[in-house]
């Protein structure tokens, strides 16, 4: 495939789960991708990985400039760097609050902020990576589905904005996928279960009766980074199993 050819990618998180099958599947799209991760040191010719933290506006300025630098400029930003916490709001301290919406929401401002002027030039395209818990919360995850929430309506507003530039903007918001984080939470809460069939069991509650993959994740990504969405912006699309169609009030006639 070489439906991006000739486009550089900025990926946040793309060490691990679905920004790793992010980098994977632009670059096997033809796309020349730098992306930031965790202890990332990757430099293969057309993509190129650092060790570089969302929750530094210096940090994504550097990722962008490195983007610019080896390949001539960004079309392509994809925010997938995230992490999850537990607890209510009485549970949530002020560091986790902090450490959460840092990560989740603040570094995907960063990472905008960084990039819009260098996708401008382009008409370029975002894709921010949020969660079906924008929309539907589960117990104890107060901060986090705050920060999916956020960043629903952030990109929303930068499709807004820069709509007159031909900058598209538009968020992936997955069910459960099978990523290291998705394992994390397994482990927290699989009490007498193993993780697998606590995986299994969360899957179930999908109508397609699994979790996802991070590499359908990626695939989603694609298209609306890509020539195929030209008229999609500001749009939120689920990549849920279903999962948000159930009324659970049907689970138990």
């Amino acid at each position: 495939m070489s439906e991006l050819a000739g486009k550089t990618a900025v990926v946040t998180g793309g060490s691990m789960g679905i920004g790793e099958a992010v980098v994977s599947h632009l670059s096997a799209e033809g796309a020349s991708v730098v992306y930031c991760g965790v202890g990332a040191t990757v430099d293969t010719g057309s993509v190129v990985g650092r060790d570089l933290d969302v929750r530094s506006p210096a940090d994504m300025q550097a990722l962008v400039e490195l983007a610019v630098s080896r390949f001539g400029g960004v079309d392509i930003l994809v925010t997938s760097a995230g992490i999850q916490r537990y607890g209510t709001v009485e549970e949530t301290t002020a560091e986790l609050w902090d450490e959460v919406l840092a990560v989740n929401l603040t570094g995907v401002f960063n990472a905008c902020q960084a990039a819009l002027p260098e996708l401008r030039k382009r008409a370029g395209a975002i894709v921010a990576v949020s969660s079906v818990q924008a929309f539907a919360s589960q117990q104890r995850v107060a901060a986090y589905a705050t920060s999916k929430a956020g960043v629903n309506a952030l990109i929303k507003s930068i499709a807004l904005d820069y709509a007159p530039y031909g900058v598209r903007a538009n968020v992936v918001c997955p069910g459960s996928v099978d990523t290291p984080m998705l394992r994390w939470a397994a482990d927290l809460y699989k009490g007498t279960s193993t993780v697998e069939e606590t995986i299994d069991g969360w899957g179930a509650r999908h109508p397609l009766g699994r979790v996802a993959q991070p590499a359908e994740v990626a695939e989603v990504v694609a298209f609306l980074a890509g020539p195929r969405s030209s008229f999609v912006t500001g749009s939120e699309y689920r990549v849920d199993g279903g999962l948000l169609t159930v009324n659970p009030a049907s689970l138990s006639a």
